[in-house]
């Protein structure tokens, strides 16, 4: 860098110190333009200018230097009462935090500001980190809801983590939200009990979404003993849940299901009799022929389309027996 260029830069760092407002915002936005990273710790320091205007425009220049070094400072704005500081804040670190942060997060876990706990429950996720796992469970038991739901969300992002029996606890939590993303979790643990628990949250929550839930994560399974569970989901009352209790059910399929899979063919929604074609597609039973039949002229082009190829691999499937035999 040039002398005249390095003063210049100088000038501009200098004028961060000015009293007047609208001299810090005017040298924020021209080293922002420069994008000059020597001048990083000046406008760390702006971070904490007693300026709202001011810190969230450092905040954004720290964000496009996207250099590492800025994430202390940046951590310390999660706390900050105003939330689109602290939206900001959080935006740049998911995009700075690496895993060499991970003892730097665990620490600032351990701050009480609710937000910036949440905050960091979510930055968390960005390194996937098994090591956090003891640092997340306390949360479980936390009175904020909000707190709950953001650590089960959390484990299920954590390497290596495919066991937690406490997140059970939670499938009773009386927090929808949080019973949410429980069974979403569970679609990655494999604890003993977990498909009793996803089969039970799938017939009984009273939240669809719950149910909704529970199904994409026994997809994720594909065990055969959700097999009885899914079939009584296939007439739930909402459509989404008897949607991804079919396709959890493309991954077990079993053709003593025939008649439960059959009538879906004709749901009032297109996007259950597509997966219902989709699903007896599986089967490897001549009867499943016939059941498809109707379906080749259904209204929606797409469900006619997939009960063409279900058709096609069942016959093929047959065939391929037959010649065997």
């Amino acid at each position: 860098m040039s002398v005249e260029v390095n003063d210049k830069l100088q000038e501009w760092i200098e004028l961060l110190r000015s009293p007047e407002v609208s001299d810090r915002l005017v040298a924020l936005k021209t080293l922002q333009h420069l994008g000059d990273e020597s001048a990083i710790e000046a406008v760390i320091v702006a971070v904490q200018d007693e300026n709202r205007e001011v810190q969230h425009l450092a905040i954004s220049v720290l964000w496009e230097f996207a250099n590492p070094i800025a994430v202390p400072a940046l951590l310390s704005c999660l706390a900050i009462d105003d939330a689109e500081i602290r939206d900001e804040a959080l935006s740049a670190l998911g995009e700075l935090i690496t895993p060499d942060h991970l003892l730097l997060l665990l620490d600032a876990l351990q701050q009480p500001d609710i937000t910036a706990q949440k905050s960091v429950l979510i930055l968390l996720r960005k390194i996937h980190d098994g090591q956090a796992l003891p640092y997340i469970l306390p949360f479980f038991q936390s009175e904020q809801s909000e707190l709950r739901e953001a650590a089960v969300t959390t484990l299920r992002y954590l390497n290596q983590v495919d066991r937690c029996p406490p997140v059970f606890d939670l499938l009773s939590d009386p927090t929808t939200a949080v019973r949410r993303e429980v069974v979403l979790t569970l679609g990655h643990l494999t604890d003993e009990g977990v498909i009793s628990h996803l089969t039970q949250a799938l017939t009984s929550d009273p939240d669809w979404q719950v149910r909704r839930n529970a199904a994409k994560s026994l997809a994720i399974h594909g065990n055969p003993d959700a097999l009885t569970a899914l079939s009584t989901a296939l007439q739930d009352d909402h459509w989404q849940v008897r949607k991804f209790a079919l396709q959890a059910l493309q991954h077990i399929p079993d053709n003593s299901l025939l008649p439960n899979l059959a009538p879906l063919l004709t749901d009032e929604f297109a996007d259950v009799r597509k997966d219902a074609a989709i699903a007896i597609g599986k089967l490897t039973t001549p009867e499943a022929l016939n059941a498809l039949q109707p379906a080749l002229d259904d209204p929606d082009r797409e469900v006619s389309i997939q009960a063409e190829r279900a058709i096609e691999k069942i016959r093929a499937a047959i065939q391929n027996v037959t010649s065997l035999s």
